[in-house]
């Protein structure tokens, strides 16, 4: 009777063993975690060497997720227009593509829409972008940033 005991306990105590391996950092998956939201207003402004294709900040970025793949990372975002409609989104990277002071930042923009739309629910308006970004390029990277016009979110390494 007490062999079998043992062998549940010691199964027990190794089991336990591997949530923690899963929630810890030597696991890839968990290199960078959840987003997090910051509140702040982005002023929309020429900046030199950055074309002006016509799209603006989307109104909010709800959520944001940074997934290990291999070779690299997929950066998504998702955001909420103001009404419906709005479309042709995108994940811009700023500074060319280099991080700052182990900052990388997105800018998650929308065209227009071509006719005026109705408000309706928050489900029906989401947008979601989604950009690649390789091992070589994460390297210097301790956090990603995707900007919208009223908030934005990050996530840490």
């Amino acid at each position: 009777m007490r062999l079998p005991v043992t062998g549940v306990l010691i199964v027990t105590l190794v089991l336990a063993g591997c949530g923690r391996v899963r929630e810890s950092r030597l696991n890839p998956f968990n290199w960078f975690g959840r987003s997090v939201e910051s509140t702040q207003t982005v002023a929309e402004a020429a900046v030199p060497g950055r074309p002006d294709d016509g799209r603006i900040l989307v109104a909010q970025v709800t959520d944001m997720e940074v997934a290990r793949q291999p070779g690299g990372a997929i950066i998504r975002a998702t955001g909420l227009p103001p009404t419906q409609g709005w479309w042709n989104t995108d994940l811009v990277v700023e500074n060319g593509g280099e991080p700052v002071d182990g900052v990388l930042t997105y800018r998650f923009v929308i065209a227009e829409p071509l006719a005026a739309n109705r408000v309706s629910t928050p489900q029906s308006r989401e947008l979601t972008a989604a950009t690649y970004i390789s091992d070589i390029k994460l390297a210097g990277v301790s956090r990603i940033v995707v900007l919208g016009a009223e908030n934005s979110r990050s996530s840490r390494r």
